[in-house]
């Protein structure tokens, strides 16, 4: 598996910035966060935290 070495990651960083712009950037790693956190929710089959969000 190829490693990403500080040019690469600058590279994609740059075409996410015009692909998507400055404003849009948080809102995306946010997103990904929450799928990724669902994600290895669902796997664990802890659904007590969902209940407590779902509550307050």
């Amino acid at each position: 598996m190829p490693s990403f070495g500080i040019q690469e990651l600058l590279v994609i960083f740059v075409i996410l910035l015009v692909i998507f712009g400055g404003s849009k950037l948080p809102l995306l790693g946010r997103g990904m966060g929450e799928g990724i956190r669902n994600f290895k929710r669902g796997l664990r089959g802890d659904d007590s935290a969902e209940l407590e969000e779902k509550k307050s």
